[in-house]
């Protein structure tokens, strides 16, 4: 079925019902979380210090520390479940998502030598250099997965992106395992966590997501007439490999700077644009932000859980969207196989 022609179930209203209720969600569990951790928080503590009252303690348990992780979790969430969406959208391929071609394991890897080639390097240029790296991941699995005449096969591209991620994050960790102990830890998040977020990082991600969430919203029509395919596109205006690489421009963007937050959040990128085709249908318009929502709903959920399963010690919330997202993914191999 196309982007086009959905069923009559999927209407506007349904979308903006959907969205409610999950940016609904989205703010209580903030409020929630805002109020979790190592030293746990009332709620009408938490209130207070959100409307300028409460101790300088509270307040800075809950604006200095708590509230930056939060964010941080809420945009990289978003971030990498639009990413996933434009990504399925342009490879039309059911099984893409960042962390599994390759883009997320090239941004941890560059991201990693860029700190470690160049501490004292200004906190702008670390998106950047995640941005190079995702694209050349990404082009390496392309470049494998290619058959002959250009063709993408889903479980080609999903199987060589496994092996090129994982030989990627392998790098990334014998790169932290040789670098010195403080700049190691420091770095430590890369590997799909939102623990130790603060100001810093919130506002090294924030610009971007400013840019290209509303970016790939402004991408919709033009996923909608790519899924169509190359000869129905083409008949009806559109230059198809311009669009195509813009699209991709955005998405892989996306995935780079959202690893600079949060490290490599597996198959957040997956499962958000699979639920929200199943929730409001295929047309981008209604998915591209029903799917960042439970992005953001889904990471800061697992940054929750993992603080508040064992406290004092905090489980990485890419442990939490792995357990989800794998079955998933056997199913969905299955299936296209």
């Amino acid at each position: 079925m196309t982007a086009l022609s959905a069923p009559a179930r999927f209407t506007a209203r349904r979308a903006l019902l959907v969205g409610a209720a999950l940016l609904a969600l989205c703010a209580a569990l903030a409020v929630l979380a805002l109020g979790l951790g190592a030293v746990p928080t009332p709620a009408r503590d938490v209130l207070a210090a959100l409307t300028g009252g409460g101790d300088a303690l509270t307040r800075q348990l809950v604006l200095d520390l708590r509230a930056p992780r939060i964010g941080v979790a809420l945009l990289c969430g978003a971030m990498f479940a639009a990413s996933g969406t434009i990504m399925q959208g342009v490879i039309r391929n059911p099984l893409a998502s960042p962390d599994l071609i390759g883009v997320g394991a090239g941004a941890g890897l560059a991201a990693t030598v860029f700190l470690l080639a160049w501490p004292a390097a200004p906190a702008g240029g670390l998106p950047w250099a995640a941005l190079a790296g995702a694209w050349g991941g990404f082009g390496l699995v392309l470049l494998l997965a290619r058959e002959r005449g250009g063709a993408l096969h889903p479980v080609r591209l999903a199987l060589i992106g496994v092996a090129v991620a994982s030989a990627l994050g392998a790098a990334q960790q014998l790169v932290l395992v040789r670098a010195p102990d403080g700049l190691g830890s420091a770095l430590s998040f890369l590997t799909g966590t939102v623990y130790g977020a603060d100001v810093t990082r919130l506002t090294r991600v924030l610009p971007w997501a400013l840019v290209l969430l509303p970016g790939a919203l402004l991408l919709s029509r033009t996923l909608d007439v790519l899924n169509l395919g190359e000869d129905v596109a083409t008949a009806l205006g559109t230059r198809v490999n311009p669009a195509r690489l813009l699209a991709l421009a955005v998405g892989v963007a996306l995935a780079g700077a959202a690893v600079t937050g949060a490290g490599i959040l597996g198959f957040v990128g997956l499962l958000a644009p699979h639920l929200a085709r199943l929730l409001v249908g295929a047309r981008h318009a209604r998915t591209l932000p029903v799917s960042m929502l439970l992005g953001a709903l889904l990471v800061l959920a697992a940054d929750t859980l993992g603080r508040a399963l064992l406290p004092p010690l905090e489980v990485p919330a890419g442990i939490f969207t792995t357990l989800v997202g794998a079955p998933y993914f056997l199913y969905l191999l299955r299936k296209s196989a």
